[in-house]
């Protein structure tokens, strides 16, 4: 079974983010969430991977429970 791969792994991270900021200027709040989504399910495409895209999904939806068990203290 293959793994999330976790460490850093991009070439050129720097101009990734640039493209990626470079795409969402200037567009609306829902044009930024449509290509996101769209983005998102390319990327899932190309990973493939059943156990790789779920063991992302848990991390990912991990992150996003940190900042409200934060604010409940």
């Amino acid at each position: 079974m293959s793994r999330l791969e976790l460490n850093p792994n991009f070439t050129d991270p720097d101009a990734f983010y640039a493209a990626l900021t470079e795409t969402h200027r200037e567009r609306s709040e829902e044009q930024i969430e449509r290509i996101n989504a769209r983005l998102i399910l390319l990327l899932a495409n190309h990973v493939g991977d059943q156990a790789v895209l779920e063991e992302a999904l848990t991390i990912a939806g991990r992150a996003e429970e940190r900042p409200a068990q934060a604010t409940a203290r």
